[in-house]
């Protein structure tokens, strides 16, 4: 299976539906026809983006444009579904809805492609001949695919996109919004999600940059591009210093990778002259001393060459920023200029702060009055028994908080001797109790004391009077 087809079948989840002649449903099942032809154009979309469409012969992989015909008609066949057979009529309504328009159309459009004025071709109204070859809109017919390229709107606005994005975080100057075309590609072909634009891809993203988002001005001359600025509502014009620039930075772009490529052959040569050294090689070792001498010569030649180019960069840099703050500030001189006339001059604002002040003091003066007016028709004694009432609440409660707060102190007080009392009653309950048993104790051991001196009493017959 193809590398197309292994996406699309990833990809798509209706993929066996596609293959079916679904024309007819145009009519019985308007809903249903309009799913399969959105499926196809999504599918197709997406593996144009993947650089996955066969081109046409020998040429590179376009992501914004499709090439239709019998390459991308045998791209689609598969031995179980065999070729795809509506597809001829989903690039005709692609082509009616504008999210296909005929390559030829789009790069000679003279307006924006989302004008309300563009008016498809007669090309694109009878869809390159299809009719004519009576394989379109007959159901039952054989829909083949008529050799023809067209540009995938959907693609190049994402693209247009990206590129703008990257742009407004890395453009920090004036000059770093001067492009070549070759600059452009190799700045830009990662953001775009491609290793490398085709030379068609990138003459549909600028000149849809240029004509239908009007972000860029592009000389296709010399292939220079100026993004333009957040406060310009159209593109400054190329002019030849901005035609330099791009030529110095195209410059400076491609000799840092060389420079690098420089470096990496000396320490493989001088590797590589160590080693037969090592193995007593002396032929080989002095003819990659050779080499490196020539590549060490190279290096210093294009270092020193991009030292000088990135010097006059800088200055051609710095001076764009100074004309711009010059161009800025000029505008700054004329508006204040402005605003200065509008004010009448320094005599007239004078009379307009001496009015000012005159009209504070009036205003001071009526304030007065009133107050004046106001303070004679005051009664002071209300006043004194309005506060003396006030006076009286205020005490009436701090009073009562007072009050509260006593009577809860002295609750706690309460219970607090309670608990007390209830602790010393306890204490005196369990010394009475211990008292208790210790009397218990010591009574059976004082009779047997007694019991010994009665019975000798009673043996020897003396008796004792008790006394009365």
């Amino acid at each position: 299976m193809s590398e197309l087809l292994e996406f699309l079948r990833t990809h798509e989840e209706a993929f066996p539906s596609l293959y079916s002649d679904f024309r007819y449903q145009r009519h019985t099942n308007h809903d249903g026809y309009q799913a399969n032809a959105s499926a196809w154009l999504r599918a197709l979309t997406a593996a144009a983006n993947a650089g996955l469409i066969p081109s046409e012969a020998g040429a590179q992989h376009d992501h914004f444009a499709l090439h239709t015909g019998e390459e991308l008609a045998r791209g689609l066949q598969t031995q179980e579904f065999g070729r795809p057979l509506a597809l001829g009529a989903v690039i005709e309504d692609a082509v009616k809805k504008k999210e296909l328009i005929p390559l030829r159309d789009f790069m000679e459009a003279k307006q924006s492609v989302y004008a309300k004025s563009w008016i498809p071709t007669p090309w694109q109204v009878v869809s390159w001949g299809l009719r004519q070859l009576g394989v379109m809109g007959r159901e039952g017919v054989e829909d083949r695919l008529v050799t023809g390229n067209f540009v995938i709107m959907a693609n190049v606005e994402t693209a247009a996109k990206a590129v703008l994005n990257q742009v407004s975080k890395t453009a920090t100057s004036n000059t770093s919004r001067i492009f070549s075309r070759d600059l452009f590609v190799s700045t830009f072909s990662a953001a775009v999600g491609a290793d490398a634009l085709s030379s068609r891809d990138t003459s549909v993203l600028l000149i849809h940059l240029a004509r239908d988002q009007t972000a860029i001005a592009y000389d296709v001359a010399s292939g220079t591009i100026k993004f333009k600025l957040a406060s310009e509502t159209v593109p400054a014009t190329i002019e030849q210093e901005d035609i330099t620039i791009a030529s110095l930075r195209t410059l400076i772009t491609s000799l840092e990778p060389q420079i690098h490529e420089l470096m990496k052959r000396v320490l493989e040569l001088d590797a590589k002259a160590r080693e037969a050294v090592a193995t007593k090689q002396l032929i080989a070792a002095k003819t990659a001393l050779r080499q490196k001498k020539l590549a060490e010569t190279k290096l210093q030649q294009r270092t020193a060459t991009l030292s000088q180019v990135e010097e006059v960069y800088a200055k051609i840099e710095q001076a764009a920023d100074q004309v711009e703050m010059v161009r800025v500030m000029e505008a700054s001189s004329q508006t204040l200029r402005s605003l200065n006339q509008k004010t009448g001059g320094v005599e007239k604002v004078q009379d307009v702060m001496d009015g000012l002040r005159d009209e504070m003091t009036n205003a001071d003066e009526i304030q007065q009055a009133i107050n004046d007016v106001s303070a004679g028709a005051v009664d002071e004694g209300e006043v004194e028994d309005e506060l003396e009432a006030m006076e009286k609440a205020e005490r009436e409660k701090q009073e009562e908080v007072e009050r509260k707060e006593r009577e809860k102190r002295e609750e706690v007080e309460r219970k607090e001797r309670e608990k007390r009392e209830a602790a010393e009653a306890e204490e005196t309950r369990k010394r009475l109790a211990e008292l208790d048993q210790v009397e218990e104790q010591e009574s059976p051991a004082a009779a047997d004391v007694l019991r010994p001196v009665e019975i000798a009493q009673s043996e020897s017959g003396e008796t004792q009077q008790q006394p009365v």
